[in-house]
């Protein structure tokens, strides 16, 4: 009796089974169903906060830990979201565009703030445009053809009058038009979700490429090349003509960034003794 009764305390010590592991899979996917399940039941809407950690944990049998472990789970998912000290929220599910950004969106403020990151974009671009290219000239319909030139006159009309705004968010509809007549759903998902990051990025890029006047005539001939790749369904020609508008965007900026780098260096160095003083 006494041993039965030792036992019975050391299992009233224990902490829950589900603290560490459950049959068929973790505990935390197990009751993260049990969260979205009672999400449901309640008809909890957006912006609406589930029961306190203490009360859902009782509610739900499960440990605070395995809780906790659920809520991270559906808030990387866009289900959930935590306020520190401010408790948890169901929030709307994210788009599939939504769902591709997401991961990014840390990223943004070193893309505004860092310069470096703008040759990552860049590159990712390289790997997505090309592909986006080749498929839009073999597969483009006539609305997705209009839909491509109104972006490109739109990038004239915008340049002619110095909008350096609406020139950047023409820039972007032209690559996003191009990415709608591939007709892959995929890399248009992809592309969408890049949409915020791929304006930033153009932005930045455009305020230095355009007041340089070596780089707007190139730049102008290599949007002018693609378009008319696609135009005329040449997939060969569109790809390279999307890898090689990028590269030239990547070098440019680069040179660019050198001569600033050097224009601020020169302008630390003491000024000569013979230099008249104002």
């Amino acid at each position: 009796m006494a041993a039965r009764s030792a036992a019975r305390r050391g299992q009233g010590d224990a902490p829950p089974a589900d603290a560490t592991s459950a049959p068929g899979g973790r505990v935390s996917d197990r009751v993260a169903a049990q969260l979205c399940a009672l999400i449901a039941d309640r008809g909890l809407q957006p912006d609406q906060r589930l029961p306190a950690e203490r009360a859902l944990a009782l509610e739900l049998g499960v440990s605070r830990t395995a809780l906790r472990e659920a809520i991270a789970q559906l808030a990387s998912q866009g289900l959930l979201r935590a306020r520190a000290g401010g408790g948890t929220y169901v929030q709307r599910p994210h788009t599939p565009e939504e769902q591709v950004i997401a991961p990014l969106q840390p990223f943004l403020p070193l893309l505004q703030g860092d310069p470096e990151y703008r040759f990552d974009v860049l590159e990712t671009r390289h790997a997505l445009e090309g592909a986006t290219a080749w498929h839009a000239a073999l597969r483009a319909t006539d609305a997705d053809r209009a839909r491509i030139g109104t972006a490109f006159e739109a990038m004239l009309q915008a340049h002619a009058q110095g909008d350096a705004a609406a020139e950047a968010r023409a820039d972007a509809d032209f690559h996003l038009a191009i990415a709608e007549a591939a007709h892959n759903r995929v890399l248009l998902q992809v592309m969408r979700g890049l949409f915020d990051l791929l304006q930033t990025n153009i932005s930045q890029s455009r305020h230095k490429l355009f007041q340089s006047p070596r780089t707007f005539a190139p730049l102008l001939a290599q949007h002018r090349a693609l378009r008319d790749a696609i135009l005329a369904g040449e997939p060969e020609r569109a790809r390279d003509a999307a890898h090689a508008h990028l590269a030239f965007v990547h070098t440019s900026l680069r040179s660019l960034d050198e001569d600033e780098a050097r224009r601020a260096r020169a302008s630390r160095l003491p000024s000569s003794p013979d230099t008249p003083r104002r």
